[in-house]
């Protein structure tokens, strides 16, 4: 179960940066954490091939959707790339994240960036998505999930969390993906909850009941 706090009612993986963190002469950008505990904090980004900028205003909506949710949860961000969501949600007092990134790099700075701000309750997996999650899991409060664009990942993907125990009774699915692609194909059990659009992009919360 997602806990409250009482307090606050062409690479495969990498999909997602930061609007900072691309800077189309190459080189490296920087990932900004909004809000939490490291609010403010700016952590460097490599400039890796498919490396998809999100906007920090669209960043802002989400976590707002996802205020009061992520207090003590487990959260497993599927396509790393910056690791900007992870870190976001480290941030903003999640127990514990894990990020999937198949690019050596982006994972290398990604695990780099967790040791510059001494978060231990974070794991990095330098690995294939899709390959991870055949696997049999233990459930995860939320999810986020922003495949590259165009690469016919995100139905196989959605899949492999519902049907290998990657998702707890009441889970949080995070969605970004290609405005043409139109609205994703869930389980009948995901009720979305939220939903917008900000240029070719569109961005859902789905919550999950158990069957």
């Amino acid at each position: 179960m997602v806990r409250r706090n009482p307090k606050n009612p062409a690479n495969r993986n990498t999909g997602r940066g930061n609007a900072s963190a691309a800077n189309a002469g190459g080189g490296s950008g920087f990932v900004r954490i909004i809000a939490g505990k490291w609010r403010g904090r700016k952590l460097p980004v490599k400039n890796v091939e498919g490396l998809r900028p999100t906007t920090d205003r669209v960043k802002e909506t989400v976590f707002n959707w996802l205020a009061a949710d992520l207090y003590e949860a487990r959260c497993l961000d599927v396509f790393a790339g910056s690791g900007g969501l992870g870190l976001e949600a480290l941030s903003r007092q999640a127990e514990q994240v894990t990020l999937l990134e198949l690019d050596k790099g982006a994972a290398s700075q990604i695990s780099q960036n967790l040791n510059t701000l001494k978060a231990d309750n974070a794991t990095v997996h330098n690995t294939d998505a899709l390959s991870y999650l055949s696997n049999k899991g233990q459930p995860f409060d939320v999810v986020f999930i922003d495949p590259p664009f165009r690469k016919d990942l995100l139905s196989d993907v959605i899949s492999k969390l519902e049907q290998n125990g990657w998702l707890s009774h009441n889970a949080l699915i995070y969605i970004e993906a290609e405005k043409e692609l139109g609205q994703p194909v869930v389980p009948t059990h995901w009720d979305m909850i939220k939903e917008k659009h900000a240029g070719q992009v569109s961005f859902r919360l789905y919550q999950r009941e158990e069957k």
